[in-house]
């Protein structure tokens, strides 16, 4: 397949730069795999649309304030993304300023807080954080890391929206947004109608945002992000699966936790990296409705939804969602999808 196949064209208006004033006030496109058909509801109908003896899978990482603003001593200005804490005292880390630092040297922040540059990796930099630690200092002088798309600068309620009301392991630099429709009052509702939950931990890293560069999708290389999936987890799988339940994904990033640690054939506890990459042809084994925002064109979440629900259905969807005129990406509006199981070979490679 080739990346212009997942191409849609997105007015600039459509692009949701603000959260909606409730967490469930936003839409919901229902996308039926199997048959195609589409539906418009809101996603306060979720509890609605599952039935007891269902599991919803959530990722329960937590974004971390991860954009800092500094200076080096010779008092160019710089600004920091942090990608991944390595501990307590140190980050691997996007620098960008008109030259990079060079290891040994000295980073000021807003409060002259001093880092240090240790080495640098390809495109990261390894950074030392004073005795303070990392997380402190992020709480302290961190700004969240809102997508690039979205072309204002965070303000204190991003703090709270982008954000998960079940966050609680930190360590993404961009949130799981599927969640973030989600309040504490609905997930009561959920479990008090039977639908279990379980939660994994995968840290979104900035890479989530790089565009696929290749034309040829199947030569991309995807990024690396830290995961978790536990033995409680699986069982709560394995449980479902025996009452005849349907496994829910909230967020193309619990996927990828899952089909990760099924990657041997059987879901099993996975503590480590993942660099998995779905798209289309890629046969399931854990997840059979994904809950998700609305993606990047020509992006890798786009080309897991096209391998989850077919890629014919998944781009009609789109271009209806643009047509009604759906809130795109982090802030926007979601899709419930029921897996198609019997996507038609013949279909990749053709874009409509």
């Amino acid at each position: 397949m080739r990346r212009q196949d997942f191409h849609f064209d997105l007015p600039d208006e459509l692009i949701a730069r603000t959260p909606t004033k409730e967490r469930r006030g936003s839409r919901l496109l229902c996308l039926d795999g199997p048959s195609g058909e589409i539906t418009h509801r809101q996603f306060a109908d979720l509890p609605g649309l599952l039935s007891p003896g269902d599991l919803l899978v959530f990722n329960d990482t937590r974004v971390i304030p991860a954009r800092l603003f500094g200076r080096k001593a010779s008092g160019g200005k710089l600004e920091i993304l942090v990608e991944r804490v390595l501990d307590d005292r140190r980050v691997l880390a996007h620098v960008r300023s008109s030259k990079s630092p060079k290891p040994g040297s000295e980073i000021l922040l807003e409060d002259d807080t001093a880092l240090q540059m240790i080495a640098r990796h390809d495109a990261l930099f390894e950074l030392e954080f004073p005795e303070e630690g990392v997380l402190p200092v992020l709480e302290r002088l961190g700004h969240m890391p809102l997508p690039p798309y979205i072309d204002r600068p965070d303000d204190d309620t991003d703090r709270e929206r982008y954000q998960t009301v079940y966050s609680r392991n930190a360590g993404a630099v961009a949130a799981p947004t599927a969640g973030l429709h989600f309040d504490d009052e609905m997930l009561d509702t959920l479990r008090a109608n039977g639908v279990e939950t379980a939660f994994v931990t995968l840290h979104v890293g900035a890479g989530t945002f790089q565009p696929v560069r290749v034309d040829d999708i199947h030569t991309h290389k995807m990024h690396s992000e830290v995961l978790d999936v536990s033995e409680a987890v699986c069982q709560a799988v394995a449980e479902c699966r025996a009452r005849g339940g349907r496994v829910v994904a909230v967020g193309t990033t619990s996927v990828r936790a899952l089909e990760s640690a099924a990657a041997s054939g059987t879901l099993q506890p996975t503590v480590g990296e993942t660099e998995i990459f779905i798209y289309p042809g890629y046969k399931f084994r854990v997840v059979d409705r994904l809950i998700t925002n609305f993606h990047l064109p020509e992006s890798t979440l786009l080309m897991l939804v096209s391998a989850f629900a077919g890629y014919r259905h998944s781009i009609h969807a789109y271009h209806e969602a643009v047509e009604e005129k759906y809130r795109f990406f982090s802030y926007g509006d979601a899709m419930l999808i029921d897996r198609n199981p019997d996507v038609d070979p013949a279909e990749v490679g053709c874009a409509e």
